[in-house]
């Protein structure tokens, strides 16, 4: 028996999975509700899981994990579903994680956040974190608002920066770029340092992953724009520790 990728990415939306793994070893597995469920059939071989890998992975994004251990794309199934897609190498063999993007935006309401957090939308300058760990909805909530930004701010010029980009926006009220790392430029800290000579009102960097980002992003929101980002934070303590730990020794109190 052999799998074929559509056939398993007709589960995942069928079932309403948030995650579909493939690796050498074990069959196919789906997240369930947070429970991780096995596929019925055999176990994938090495040839079995580079088929699957290959069926959804550009050449280019073969060779950066052949080169660089790893390669985060979006891969849209049809008019179904959108994944973002991480293929990467464990112990030597190919291994992808897919994970479904919500097709539909939620309102702040559906969220859970208060009203208040709208008026975060409207100011002038300064930065917005979401933080929380893996799959918490960080992307989710923040597409939310630049989606809110994007139908009622007729004053703004959105940038977006991500690795990959996971929602498409289209022109509404605003006007929005959306530049995909590694696609449309190098690095988060190259992308930032050109955002400045783009006109931005809005900045949306999709994950702060290090110093180079976070200090340009810090310095974005400095120069009067509104910065949205992302951290692998719990808690608003943890997360200003987060930022202030990215800095050598020497800057720290300084930052802080």
């Amino acid at each position: 028996m052999s799998y074929v990728m559509s056939d398993l990415l007709h589960l995942v939306v069928k079932e309403g999975a948030s995650d579909l793994h493939i690796r050498v070893g074990v069959p196919p597995v789906i997240r369930m509700h947070g429970i991780l469920q096995k596929v019925d059939g055999p176990a994938l071989t090495d040839e079995m899981a580079e088929e699957l890998m290959r069926s959804i992975t550009s050449d280019e994004n073969v060779q950066q994990v052949r080169e660089r251990g790893g390669a985060d794309f979006a891969f849209a199934f049809g008019e179904l579903a959108r994944f973002r897609v991480s293929v990467f190498k464990e112990r030597g063999r190919f291994a992808v994680v897919l994970r479904q993007i919500p097709t539909t935006l939620l309102t702040l309401e559906q969220i859970g956040l208060p009203p208040s957090v709208r008026e975060l939308l409207y100011k002038p300058r300064g930065m917005v974190l979401c933080t929380g760990p893996t799959g918490s909805g960080k992307s989710t909530t923040l597409a939310s608002m630049i989606d809110i930004i994007n139908m009622e701010r007729d004053d703004a010029h959105i940038v977006t920066v991500e690795d990959p980009i996971e929602f498409y926006h289209n022109h509404k009220a605003a006007i929005i770029t959306q530049r995909e790392v590694y696609v449309d430029v190098p690095s988060f800290g190259e992308a930032l340092r050109r955002v400045l000579r783009m006109d931005p009102d809005i900045i949306l960097v999709g994950e702060m992953r290090d110093l180079e980002t976070i200090e340009a992003a810090i310095t974005a929101a400095e120069t009067g724009h509104l910065v949205f980002g992302t951290l692998h934070t719990t808690g608003a303590a943890k997360t200003i520790d987060r930022i202030v730990n990215a800095f050598p020794t020497n800057q720290q109190n300084t930052i802080r």
